[in-house]
């Protein structure tokens, strides 16, 4: 394993790879120039690594070489799988009977969308490389979706050159280790430059890596703030399942999942959807879990614990999102990011007081007016579910309590339909606490099955999720 992980500069590490002779293979970019074959030119040397580099710009020229995919779209995975595949297979054809056998073959590809000259475009890339981690082994792939934040192409396409020549040094030197492939995928590139919201390892050298808990890391690595699970499992790309959809999100523990927590999802899917203009075609539901706790810090619950959470909801038929936010207000930033229609977040009694506590925004210089003004700027709504309290009473919110000076801006938000109250469908619901059904499981005692939805229960027992031991 490479000791020098955090000193090698971009050109150090393209030389490293042209200076082996066992290490070779096609660099295939489209879209944003050759900048990755580009460092490998520059750095020197390159001719003991670099087999061919291939730019298909013109899409007539681009399907004629790599077919054309299911989709229609020539920046997207099907894309850039298609490309790995169509150049690695070249390689073997050409060379790999005559070099070495100690040969280890590789393709790098690249599919962009970097900025336009006259279009405020999304930028993104899917990039991959194909690679035999031993001599004449069947390749793994390493598949990767970029979002790029340059303001302008040459930039973007300078990052990506960086980008490129990592996943390349990371696939032959880190391939033992998925997490440090993904730590060096931003070596030597300032922050915020790019964005990894997605990545998959893919082939017989990891099959036992569970791909959702690495795209958990890349959110304790700061390549992403947020990473998505579709029911299926699949890790989602939030700029193709938000597109022109209205987003409903809930945020919770979900450990486990109850039934309290399904009817305040249910309860507040069926208040948004009388909303206008949305409905079940145009809407996304998403059940969202942060990896904070209440003080914005890394609660460093582990990515095993998380995942049995997720895989929960999935069962349940929920989109996941996990995410580092603490305030709601970044949370549905983050959302606006990719859609202009109307967003929800379903909260709890308890969330209304946490948003109604000026301590909560000392952090913001315009404190709590602030932070109201980045979560109710446009099209958001909160649905606020009842809650019982210690005297047994039903509180919501006819009867919800708020500090004095705040009372006004209470009743503006109110009164103008920025937040609404919905419904609890059986109040025995109340008497369930994920916490305390958790010390049940924990303790291996019988009767925590009733208060979880259906399915739920045996898929903990059937996989000891959360410590059950039977």
């Amino acid at each position: 394993m490479d000791k020098q992980i955090s000193s090698r500069s971009n050109r150090d590490k393209a030389l490293r790879l042209n200076l082996d002779e066992k290490k070779y293979g096609t660099i295939a970019e489209i879209g944003a120039g050759q900048e990755v074959a580009r460092n490998f030119f520059v750095a020197g040397a390159a001719a003991g690594t670099v087999a061919k580099t291939i730019s298909a710009y013109d899409m007539k020229f681009s399907n004629a070489i790599y077919g054309v995919q299911k989709d229609g779209r020539y920046v997207s995975k099907a894309r850039v799988i298609a490309m790995m595949e169509q150049e690695f297979d070249l390689v073997l054809e050409r060379v790999g009977d005559v070099r070495s056998k100690s040969s280890r073959f590789f393709t790098y590809a690249a599919t962009v969308a970097a900025k336009s000259f006259n279009r405020d475009n999304e930028c993104h890339a899917w990039c991959g490389i194909r690679v035999q981690m031993y001599p004449g082994a069947a390749p793994s792939d390493i598949v990767v979706h970029v979002r790029m934040f340059d303001d302008n192409a040459e930039a973007q396409q300078q990052a990506l050159g960086i980008l490129g020549v990592n996943l390349i040094y990371a696939g032959y030197y880190y391939f033992e280790d998925p997490k440090q492939i993904i730590d060096s995928l931003t070596d030597n590139m300032k922050a915020d430059r790019i964005e990894i919201d997605s990545i998959e390892f893919r082939g017989p050298y990891f099959e036992d890596v569970d791909n959702r808990a690495k795209n958990i890391h890349l959110i304790r690595s700061w390549k992403t703030r947020a990473v998505m699970f579709t029911p299926d499992g699949s890790v989602a790309i939030p700029a193709e399942l938000l597109y022109k959809k209205n987003v409903l999100t809930t945020r919770g523990s979900f450990k486990p999942v109850t039934k309290l927590n399904v009817d305040m999802i249910e309860q507040g899917k069926s208040a948004f959807l009388k909303m206008e203009h949305v409905s079940n075609d145009n809407s996304v539901l998403i059940a969202e879990i942060s990896i904070n706790d209440a003080h914005g810090n890394d609660a460093n619950v582990s990515e095993e614990d998380l995942l049995e959470r997720v895989k929960l909801l999935n069962l349940l038929g929920y989109n996941v999102i996990v995410s580092d936010y603490t305030r709601y207000f970044s949370l549905r930033a983050y959302f606006r990011q990719f859609t202009e229609l109307q967003i929800g977040i379903v909260v709890g009694m308890i969330n209304i007081h946490q948003i109604f506590n000026e301590n909560f925004y000392q952090s913001l210089e315009g404190g709590i007016l602030e932070g109201f003004g980045k979560l109710f700027p446009d099209h958001t709504r909160l649905f606020v579910y009842p809650e019982i309290d210690k005297e047994g009473e039903l509180n919501d919110l006819t009867n919800v309590r708020v500090p004095d000076n705040l009372r006004h801006l209470y009743l503006h938000l109110l009164d103008n339909g920025f937040i609404q109250g919905i419904d609890c469908s059986d109040p025995k619901l109340f008497d369930i606490y994920s916490r305390e059904v958790l010390k049940q499981i924990d303790m291996g005692k019988d009767n925590w099955q009733q208060s979880l939805p259906e399915g739920v229960a045996e898929e903990i027992i059937k996989n000891r999720y959360f410590g059950f031991r039977g």
